[in-house]
This record gives structure tokens, C-alpha cells and sequence, in this order.
């Protein structure tokens, strides 16, 4: 070892002075932490566990932030291309697509990273540490956030936010392209208002199956950080738990990456938690934990920990060396030559080849609800249409939150304008505001022969704690319906429509309870926050250029009194999985201008050993007049009293021509039927029969097949 240093330290480098052992990319990455780690003084390392790390020059390193955003597109450093909020891309149903998605945004990502550095400039925001994929559980709609999950189900979860962080940290065998962090590890999903003092305490049972799947497949998947969240598990903060950071994250999980904090949750210790006396006592217990970053200011108290003996040196240098590892992988103490991103282009910011991939994501997103006597697609026959409502010249609701800027944004109305005959007449009135409705509904109605209502809500009214302005609890909702304001809107549309269509596209983060828009109108199509293509999206659904193929990743009650209290953490009555209700629309429900048939549904053998792989297959065909995509979706059932009522399991996408039949096949481990035993603290399969599901939604099983597990 001692001699390859000598032989580094020797190394010229391009400016002609001698290279120091730990910019040497020859060397690895470990090899390389290790000798910076020996130069640094404390108060220098320190420094590093800083999220805004400042330069140190007398070894050439520059100031790095490590605070950066990519949910659906590079966010908060200008122009990139903004691609649907992540509750419309798990919409998709499509991990292909989503990885396809994260790549576009880590090629923006190096581009403007590229850029900014030779402009001299390091701000934040302008870095390849991105904090995302958001993995938590969408378990209550009333959640302002749950638009940035993947929603309700563990397993899609799981899909979605390992093609993601594919996509982000790229194929290179050495080097990474970003990095990818999962968060909010690891039961975080509301209420904004508590989040700073709330101690979540769900069963063992829910912990197990519900909250930590994820997290565990992400980090098998090669995620480098994990997030923790503001607020206390079983009464220890997230970011100071032995059990959750050590026991299961690192030992159990086998996770070796950088843990960080959510941002100034440290000084929610003693602020929010009152469990420290202040933010020295704070430092230390989240460097004992593990924490390797603090988005915060806590850690400008970690040398006081040090003098006070609640830690050691040793202790800051197992926190930082995670850091160091993944500062290294990323390229930053390299030259540029040596780095495989740095000759990626800024012209790729926003190119036509990212605008059409986040396109055929918001139409691939985007959920027909209903489509009474097959008033959609649009012909283009029409003589006069009306298009109104509040959202559908709002590009706000384009973004979602944690966005970036698109330079060319297409509102529906634009997608609409874009698409329709030239010689029809289009009338546009706003109509409505989005919280009040003055009663003077659009003229024009009763003389259009089609009206399209955009309605909905913003991600004004729903989102983050401070940054939703038009919530009043803090950016969860309290009640999951429209605006009464809207619904009279649509009331009064329906009138003067006088019997001709009406089609409703709704917009949101989040499941809405809406069951008299669905009464009131023809078609209802749902089309989340779906980025800066959304109205030419939109467009070629009503238009038929493309056949609607958008399946619900959350369920959509009737209304809010179908959900336990929002602060209860236990899943029972929540999600396909354990409600036991009528939902409106259930979990993996989509319409499309065609129909499709199930058969022949088989499996490898009757039986299977838990050490065994469940092989099954079936028939599907498209036995409807139109080209497009099914969902064929395998949910498993057992006998377990307490268990959920059935899970997903399985996902096939498959394009099929009208008439054209396929067959699909899915592939389980047993393992994976396992449930949490809490007598015995782990994971067992229980022996006995097993229901396989192959259904276009989990309330549409088409064919079923039992096996045994012996």
C-alpha cells in the first residue's frame, strides 16, 4: 500500500504540480479517501459533513453543495425539462420508461453541472447529489407531499424508484453520473403540520411490509444515500436511531452509502423532539447513529461535541469517509479529462428528444376514468368547442413542486389549439377560479358541440409544509374533494350543455374524491401534474392519437369519511391492500379505447418450495377495434387472517395491435410471499394455498390460479 502511494504522490499533473495520492484517479476510491482523510484536520473535516462544504485550498478541493433537486426534471437552477410529477410518471406503470425519464435528467443534470463550473460557479442547485427518488408511502391522500411517491403499493414503489435511480446514477463501471438518494427513510407520509415533533409508532407488522420494503430494494439496487426524515420512529428522531440507521439500515440492509439528514432535522432534537438539550448533544447522537451529512447547522457544533468527549475524531472520520467515497465516485476531485460526463453538452438542456420523452410520459400518465358511449377520442369534426375551467390555461399546475423551469411550457388549452381543425371555432373562458365560482358559466356552452372543463387542484393547494400558500393546514388537505366552487361550475356546464358532451379533466397529486364529477360527465380523464408537454399530452389522448394506457398507483375514495384518522399510522382501511370498502376508483384502474380478453392462465407446477420461483403465464388479447398498451397487473392472495387482502406482485406493459394476442408471463421468487412473523421478528412463508391474480386493476381479477406452498 505504502509504496503505490509513493508511486501516486509522484504522479504529475496537468497543471505541473505534484499530485497528491488522493487526486490521482488510478488509484480507487477507497484508497483515495483514506489519504485524504490522513491530510484533513478536524476542524476540516468537519467542514466536510456540511451539506454547503466550503473549499479547502490549501489541498485544491473546491466548495461542493450538496443540496440538489431532480424529482421529475433538474429543479431549481432554471431552464431544464420538466417531466410529470413522480405520482404521474408511477401512473405510467412503466419502469422503462421511468428509467429512460432519469436518464434524460442526469444527461441535463452533468450539462448544467458542466456549465456552471466553467462559469466559475458551485451554488447550490448546481451539483450531481440529488436528493430523490421521495420512496415513502402515499397512505392518506390528505398528504400535501404524497405527489412526490410513487404511491400507495410497496412493490410499485419499489419498481418505479429502482428504474429511477438507474437512470440517475448511469451504466459507467466506475464513475457515477449522479447520485441518487432514497427518502424520507423511513415512516414519513404526514401530517406537514407535526412533522417536526410527530412520533410514528406503527405495528411491527405494518413497519415490516409496508414502510421499510422499499427502502431495503433501493438499497439492493445500488442507491448511494438515503434521506432520513424529520420526524421520531418509536420514539427516537429518524435521524438519530441506532435501530433504523445502524441495525437495519446498515447491518441488515447491508447499506454502505452516505445516510444524510432532511434538512435541519437535527435541530429538531431539541426543538420539535425534545430529546436533547441542544445542538451539540444533537451532533453527536446523529453521528453515532450514522449520519454521514446534515443538510443543516447543527454540525458547526461538531468540534465543541469533540473538545466535550461526546465524540472523537475517530467517530468524524467513519461519518465523513461515506462522503468522501461518493464525492470521489462522482467525479468532483478529478480533472475533467478524467471524468466521463464532463463532455456531455449543455444543448441537451431541454432538447426536442427530452421534450417528446416527456410527453409520451404525461400520456402515458395520464388515467381515463370514464368515457360514457365512447364520447372520447374527439373527432375533428367538430363545428364549435368550448374549452373552460381554471386549470386550463394555468401552467403552474404543469410543475408540481420541487420543479425546474421549462423555456416552452403547453398548457391544455395550448395542446387543444395545437391539435384541433382549423376551421372549427374554439371559445376559451377561464370560467371559474380555483376556490370560488361566481355563477356565470360560459355562454358558449349551450352552443358547443363538445365542452372541455379543466378542473382541479394546484400545487398551490397541496404540497410541502410553507410552500402550498392556498392550503390552510399547512399544505395537506383537509377534505380530498373539489372545490365547491368547481363542482357548482360543473353543475351549472352540465345544464347548458343541453344533453352534448361534457368531458372533465381533472388535475392533482393526489386521489380526489370526485364521485359527482363522475356523475356529471361524460368523460373524466385524470392528468395528475403532468410537466411542461402536458397540453400536447392531453391533447393526443382526447384526440386519439394515442390510446389512453394510465393505471392508478393510489386508491380514490368516495370521501374523506372512508379514511381512519389522518395521524394514525396503522394501514388498516387504507390502500387496495386492506380497505375493505367500495373504493371509487381502485388501485391500477385505467380505461382505453379498446378492450382486451384474458386466457389460458398457467403455472409451472402446482406446487412450490420456499427456496422455489413461481413461473406463470397467460393470454392476452386486444379484442377491441384500436392499437394500444394493457396493464396486465398479477396479485397474490393467501389465507392469512391478518395480512392484506392481496398485494401486487407483477406488472407487464404490453402494446398489443387490434386483434393480436401475447402471451405474458411473470416470474416470483416464494420468498417474496413472505409476511412478518413479530413472535419470531422475521420474515417467514407460511405453508398453505396461494391465489394468483392476473387483473386489469385490484378490483378486476380476469383469471386466477391457485398454487400450494409446501
Amino acid at each position: 500500500m505504502k509504496s503505490k502511494l509513493v508511486i501516486a504522490f509522484l504522479a504529475i499533473s496537468m497543471n505541473g504540480l505534484a499530485q497528491l495520492p488522493f487526486q490521482n484517479p488510478a488509484l480507487s476510491f477507497s484508497d483515495r479517501a483514506n489519504d485524504l482523510l490522513s491530510r484533513l484536520t478536524l476542524t476540516e473535516k468537519t467542514s466536510l459533513l456540511l451539506y454547503n462544504s466550503p473549499a479547502i485550498h490549501r489541498l485544491q478541493i473546491p466548495e461542493y453543495n450538496w443540496w440538489n433537486e431532480a424529482l421529475h426534471g433538474v429543479a431549481r437552477s432554471g431552464k431544464a425539462t420538466v417531466f410529470p410529477q413522480a405520482i404521474g410518471m408511477a401512473a405510467t406503470f412503466n419502469p422503462a420508461l421511468i428509467q429512460n425519464v432519469a436518464n434524460a435528467i442526469s444527461d441535463e443534470a452533468r450539462a448544467k453541472h458542466n456549465a456552471a463550473v466553467k462559469l466559475g460557479s458551485r451554488a447550490q442547485y448546481s451539483g450531481l447529489s440529488f436528493w430523490t427518488p421521495n420512496i415513502n408511502i402515499f397512505r392518506d391522500p390528505r398528504w400535501g407531499r404524497g405527489q412526490e411517491t410513487y404511491g400507495e403499493d410497496p412493490y410499485l414503489t419499489s419498481l418505479m424508484g429502482v428504474a429511477f435511480v438507474k437512470g440517475l446514477q448511469g451504466t459507467d463501471p466506475s464513475y457515477l453520473k449522479t447520485g441518487a438518494c432514497a427518502k424520507h427513510y423511513a415512516v414519513h407520509s404526514g401530517p406537514e403540520s407535526v412533522r417536526h415533533s410527530f412520533n410514528a409508532k406503527p405495528s411491527e407488522i405494518d413497519f415490516r411490509e409496508t414502510y421499510l420494503p422499499a427502502f431495503k430494494v433501493l438499497v439492493e439496487n445500488g442507491v448511494q444515500s438515503v434521506m432520513g426524515a424529520y420526524n421520531r420512529v418509536y420514539d427516537e428522531p429518524s435521524c438519530g436511531n441506532k435501530t433504523l440507521l445502524q441495525t437495519i439500515l446498515r447491518k441488515e440492509f447491508g447499506f454502505k452509502g452516505q445516510i444524510v439528514t432532511d434538512c435541519w432535522a437535527i435541530s429538531d432534537f431539541s426543538g420539535g423532539h425534545k430529546v436533547t438539550k441542544n445542538d451539540t448533544e444533537a451532533s453527536a447522537i446523529a453521528i453515532k447513529a450514522g449520519i454521514n451529512m446534515e443538510c443543516g447547522s447543527s454540525f458547526y457544533k461538531l468540534n465543541d461535541a469533540v473538545a466535550s468527549k461526546l465524540l472523537t475524531e475517530a467517530d468524524i472520520d467513519s461519518a465523513l469517509r461515506p462522503t468522501l467515497l461518493l464525492r470521489l465516485k462522482l467525479g468532483l476531485l478529478n480533472p475533467d479529462e478524467k471524468c466521463p460526463f464532463s463532455d456531455i453538452p449543455a444543448e441537451v438542456v431541454g432538447c426536442d428528444r427530452h421534450k417528446a420523452i416527456a410527453r409520451q410520459a404525461a400520456a402515458e400518465g395520464m388515467v381515463l376514468l370514464k368515457n360514457k358511449n365512447n364520447v372520447l377520442p374527439l373527432t375533428n369534426s367538430y363545428k364549435k368547442v368550448l374549452v373552460t375551467g381554471p386549470t386550463a390555461a394555468n401552467v403552474d399546475l404543469l410543475y408540481g413542486n420541487y420543479n425546474g423551469i421549462s423555456s416552452e411550457p403547453v398548457t391544455f388549452l395550448d395542446g387543444i389549439l395545437k391539435k384541433i381543425n382549423p376551421g372549427t371555432t374554439i371559445e376559451y373562458q377561464k370560467g371559474s377560479e380555483l376556490q370560488a365560482y361566481n355563477g356565470h358559466c360560459p355562454g358558449m356552452a349551450s352552443e358547443a358541440d363538445v365542452t372541455i372543463a379543466c378542473v382541479g387542484i394546484t400545487p398551490q393547494m397541496e404540497g410541502e409544509e410553507g410552500d402550498a400558500y392556498l392550503s390552510d393546514n399547512n399544505g395537506d388537505r383537509r377534505n380530498i374533494g373539489l372545490p365547491e366552487g368547481q363542482l357548482k361550475f360543473l353543475r351549472d356546464l352540465r345544464k347548458k350543455s343541453e344533453g352534448k358532451p361534457l368531458v372533465v379533466v381533472v388535475t392533482g397529486g393526489s386521489a380526489i374524491a370526485m364521485p359527482e364529477v363522475d356523475s356529471l360527465a361524460d368523460a373524466v380523464v385524470f392528468a395528475w401534474y403532468p410537466g411542461e408537454q402536458g397540453g400536447n399530452a392531453l391533447a393526443d389522448i382526447l384526440f386519439g392519437d394515442v390510446n389512453p394506457s394510465g393505471r392508478l398507483p393510489i386508491t380514490f375514495y368516495s370521501s374523506v369519511n372512508d379514511l381512519p384518522a389522518f395521524e394514525d399510522y396503522s394501514m388498516k382501511g387504507r390502500t387496495y391492500r386492506y380497505f375493505t370498502g367500495k373504493p371509487l376508483y381502485p388501485f391500477g384502474y385505467g380505461l382505453s379505447y379498446t378492450t382486451f380478453a384474458y386466457a389460458d392462465i398457467n403455472t409451472s407446477k402446482p406446487q412450490y418450495k420456499v427456496d422455489e420461483t413461481i413461473q406463470l403465464s397467460c393470454t392476452v388479447t386486444n379484442s377491441g377495434s384500436r392499437d394500444g398498451y394493457e396493464v396486465a397487473q398479477l396479485y397474490v392472495k393467501d389465507s392469512k387472517v391478518d395480512g392484506p387482502i392481496k398485494s401486487l406482485k407483477g406488472i407487464q406493459k404490453i402494446f398489443l395491435k387490434k386483434g393480436e394476442s401475447k402471451q405474458v408471463a411473470f416470474t416470483v421468487p416464494v420468498k417474496d410471499l413472505a409476511h412478518w412473523n413479530a413472535a419470531k421478528h422475521a420474515y417467514t412463508v407460511e405453508k398453505g394455498k396461494y391465489t394468483l391474480q392476473v387483473a386489469a386493476s385490484s378490483a378486476d381479477a380476469k383469471i386466477e390460479k391457485v398454487v400450494s406452498i409446501k
